[in-house]
């Protein structure tokens, strides 16, 4: 008989981890899923019993918890081999073996290969859309010695989109994710808010053509969303290509589409045309290859072209039956596809007629079909090509199709067109190329290792990565490029001049603004009040000679993104970052995978099954099904002869020690599950261990005296709510305990990428003495009342304490903290930063007298949340090459108050939106 004492597990109520300890799932709980709710109370749980029928499996021939959980665990969660999973059976038997000489009792292992494993996954009905293969071949003349183009035969492997797009609408995890109808959202102040892809204009357009016929009068339209680009998989194997082809139904919201989940699903492979250089010069081929893409991708959507215009009953998240219509939705793509998708010539504007050489002209009209259409009839080749950048050699798909227009279509894209585009191959090549135009080899090298040293010294901030080696490296990714947003800026003033710090401040407060995910009229107003500042200030490296002018696809996209918001929603809901993502998963891994020989082929099973697995996997979440660990779960079964289901209410508590909280950086900012709160700020619930309990034992430990008077006058004041008396000490004593912490915890609503369902996110604030033996002491926003930087005053962390005030009872959580004032009234004109300065009283901390800075106690109640103070680093900008990110906020004096190192910190002091 089986102890199940000895398997117990303490799954998390929230989400799938289990802990060790009760203690431990404490910590998690307390840490990861916060109550913000003094008065609520968890439910208490029953316990649930699932009794299966023997026979009547559904066809899943998974005979229990443990087979299902070894199965996901070898071929999803760590993708083991063929070999590796040979080798556990190859374990489990031997196992089994043993039982059955000491207790005369034998279970084989459910498969004696990873074939037989493979084939139960392949039984799995659930999610079950496998890819078929299309061949298209070239369908004009061939004549004699033909290039092998024009013979040979070109794959697509696509899988059914409407069966793909049913499953994800049916998803139960997007119950509260999904929208069923175009919507307007207003703020308090009456202004319209974008923010999902139901809440714009080109939904409610949309949905407005559709209902022109009276039979599909309460139906939901559903847009398909699209998103191509290729990746590499393998450099080193000659640069292995493949061309995904993903979908998502635009009714998900941002953040499902953005999260992890089935949101956005790979339903086609579109085949890659490899030829030598000289046919692909030829005028013939790219006709051809042209028209097999959109051929593809029309076939791609072929479908769904019934369900376009007669609606289909399809099951929503929340387990209702809808009837629904079909439409094409926005497709995500960088400027390269996006020529290839709308038929248009190199350098030209996918969605207006602007030129090449004067994309800047604001007066041009859109491009539609109906206009190209018009122009191929009274047009020729080469007009077409010169007057218009129109290519008549091949018609777009969306030309087949009701309703649907590419020109219209064609998404704002963040990461290559703004990240990628104009901030990293732009304006921080353009600067490089500034300092060295304007400067000798010698010093144009020292100045940009100067840039590089200050960008590694910046303060430490929860979230922000650390460019030890400056920015300088040789594989640039998006979130490399979306770090160097955060701190690239006060690192280069000084070096170049003031109009390109200005140019470049303007547009990282277009960028924040364009990056949110509820975006509203007066946010958009202000997005095009700095997109006309940045076009201004942006002839600056003309002027200088730096560049022979502006007029760049990926620049002129910017205005575009103004109309793009209002049309689709935030732009972070149609980012190729989202596809970029999937490749990861879709491609890379499941390439990684295979043998290499006819890889493609192996990866599309790899595709299916995972799919079948994860859809199946959610289904069993959804019933109950896996609830803690497996051993706890089996061994609970066999005791009580059948499926019991342990809920974390019936697990014990254990005697094992508590789990230590981590103190690694990567977990400063993590998403927080659950809807919007009020922002909050709490003590670690860990205290800090070994430091003196008393006032004045504390205050000499950590060689702090300043703590005693400042206490005493906080203590003083929370007592009978007046200034403090002088010499408070002889007249006043605090005998208590006083328990320190390392640590505290922001939660807030933040417009970033990286946020939960809610919106929500939490931030680590650390004030550690002993963090990488140099100590860390964050800065944080503290809420005031003045009319300056929205009534924010910034200050440093020098000890994290609580305490309870032994004559009045009451708890308190508390900081010591160290004032920086702002040095003006106004923002430095020249970044747009508030700049500050440490506080310093008589006998200052650099005063040649060695006395202490000022400190006072405050309420941690009155913190809003981190902040992130940029050195000043001089008008020559050279720093001793000692000082590092650790050192940073002691050697300086003057600080910007960093607004750009996140989006809440940017909405905060600059935005006009009361999201």
């Amino acid at each position: 008989m089986f102890d199940s004492a000895q398997f117990r597990s303490f799954p998390c109520n929230f989400c799938p981890r289990v802990l060790k300890s009760a203690n431990g799932r404490s910590l998690h709980i307390n840490s990861k899923h916060p109550d913000f709710s003094s008065d609520s109370e968890a439910e208490q749980g029953a316990r649930t019993t699932i009794k299966l029928h023997p026979k009547l499996t559904a066809g899943i021939r998974f005979a229990d918890r443990h087979d299902f959980d070894w199965a996901d665990y070898h071929y999803v969660e760590v993708q083991s081999s063929e070999d590796t999973i040979n080798r556990g059976l190859d374990l489990w038997m031997a196992e089994q073996i043993q039982v059955m000489q000491s207790t005369e009792g034998f279970t084989p292992p459910p498969w004696s290969s990873t074939k037989d494993l493979y084939k139960t996954i392949d039984a799995i009905e659930d999610g079950d859309v496998p890819f078929e293969r299309v061949f298209f071949r070239y369908s004009g003349v061939i004549e004699e010695n033909a290039p092998s183009w024009k013979t040979a035969t070109y794959e697509l492997c696509v899988r059914d989109v409407r069966a793909v797009v049913q499953q994800q609408m049916a998803t139960p995890q997007f119950k509260e994710e999904f929208q069923t109808a175009p919507y307007r959202q207003y703020d308090q102040s009456g202004h319209r808010i974008y923010s999902n892809f139901m809440s714009g204009d080109w939904a409610w357009r949309e949905a407005d053509k559709i209902a022109e016929d009276p039979r599909t009068h309460g139906a939901m339209v559903v847009p398909v969303d699209g998103g191509l680009d290729k990746t590499t998989v393998s450099v080193a194997t000659g640069s292995q290509q493949y061309h995904p082809y993903y979908v998502s139904p635009a009714n998900l919201s941002n953040a499902a589409r953005r999260g992890h989940g089935n949101g956005v699903i790979p339903v086609a492979f579109i085949p890659i045309v490899d030829m030598s250089k000289f046919e692909k010069k030829t005028k013939e081929f790219k006709r051809f290859a042209r028209q097999l893409y959109h051929a593809c991708i029309a076939r791609i959507y072929a479908p769904l072209r019934e369900g376009m215009t007669t609606p289909e009953v399809i099951k929503c998240p929340d387990g209702h039956f809808r009837r629904a219509i079909y439409s094409i939705g926005p497709i995500i793509a960088d400027y390269p596809e996006q020529v290839w998708l709308t038929g248009i010539v190199q350098g030209w504007c996918p969605k207006c007629f602007a030129k090449p050489g004067d994309l800047n002209d604001k007066k041009v009209p859109r491009r539609n079909h109906e206009k190209t259409d018009f122009l191929l009839c009274y047009f020729d080749s080469g007009q077409l090509w010169d007057i218009f950048g129109v290519r008549d050699d091949v018609v777009p798909f969306t030309h087949s199709y009701p309703r649907a227009d590419i020109h219209e279509l064609i998404a704002p894209d963040l990461l290559h067109q703004l990240i990628k585009g104009t901030f990293k191959d732009h304006l921080v090549t353009w600067i490089n190329d500034y300092i060295k135009l304007s400067n000798s080899e010698a010093r144009a090298l020292e100045i940009i290792q100067d840039i590089d040293h200050h960008i590694a010294a910046m303060p430490p901030y929860p979230g922000l990565r650390r460019f030890k080696d400056g920015r300088d490296f040789a594989q640039w990714t998006g979130d490399d490029s979306k770090a160097l947003m955060k701190v690239y800026l006060p690192a280069i003033v000084g070096y170049v001049p003031d109009d390109m710090v200005e140019c470049l401040s303007s547009f990282l407060g277009l960028c924040y603004i364009l990056r949110r995910n509820a975006i509203n009229v007066p946010a958009l107003n202000q997005a095009k009040e700095e997109l006309a500042r940045f076009h201004r200030l942006r002839e600056i490296f003309v002027e200088t000679g730096t560049r022979t002018h502006c007029s760049l696809p990926r620049q002129h996209s910017l205005p575009h993104f103004i109309t793009g918001v209002t049309e689709f929603g935030a732009a972070n809901g149609t980012c190729s970052s989202i596809t970029e993502s999937k490749h990861i998963e879709a491609v890379k891994d499941t390439w990684r995978r295979t043998n290499r020989f006819e890889a493609l082929y192996q990866m599309l099973t790899i595709l299916v099954r995972m799919h079948k697995m994860q859809t199946l996997k959610r289904k069993f979440e959804e019933k109950g099904m896996l609830q803690g660990s497996t051993a706890a779960y089996m061994a609970l079964a066999i005791q009580y002869e059948s499926r019991v289901v342990p809920t974390p209410q019936q697990t014990h508590n254990s005697p094992e020690a508590e789990e230590a909280p981590s103190d690694d950086d990567d977990d400063d900012v993590v998403p927080l599950v659950g809807p919007r709160f009020a922002s909050s700020v709490k003590l670690a619930k860990t205290k800090a261990r070994g430091n003196s309990r008393s006032l004045h034992g504390l205050a000499t430990e950590l060689n702090l005296p300043q703590l005693v008077p400042a206490f005493l006058s906080f203590l003083y004041l929370d007592r009978y709510d007046r200034e403090p008396l002088e010499n408070l000490s002889d007249t006043m004593a605090f005998s208590g305990r006083i328990y320190t912490h390392h640590s505290a915890t922001a939660r807030f609503f933040t417009p970033s990428d990286t946020c939960g369902v809610g919106g929500m996110q939490q931030q680590t604030i650390r004030c550690n003495p002993e963090w990488h033996e140099k100590g860390r002491f964050d800065t944080v926003f503290v809420q005031g009342d003045g009319a300056e930087m929205k009534g924010l005053m910034v200050a440093q962390l020098r000890l994290l304490f609580s305490f309870v005030d032994t004559e009045t009872g009451r708890s308190h959580e508390c900081a010591l903290v160290n004032w920086f004032p702002l040095v003006d009234d106004e923002p430095d004109p020249v970044t747009g930063m508030w700049m500050v300065e440490r506080e310093e009283g008589i006998g200052g901390e650099r005063d040649e007298e060695g006395g202490a800075p000022p400190l006072q106690v405050i309420s941690l109640a009155t913190v809003v949340r981190g902040a992130h103070l940029a050195p000043v680093f001089g008008d020559d900008g050279n720093i001793p090459g000692w000082v590092t990110y650790l050192d940073s906020l002691d050697v300086f004096s003057s600080f910007y108050v960093n607004h750009f190192v996140d989006h809440h910190a940017h909405e905060l002091i600059m935005s006009c939106t009361n999201i």
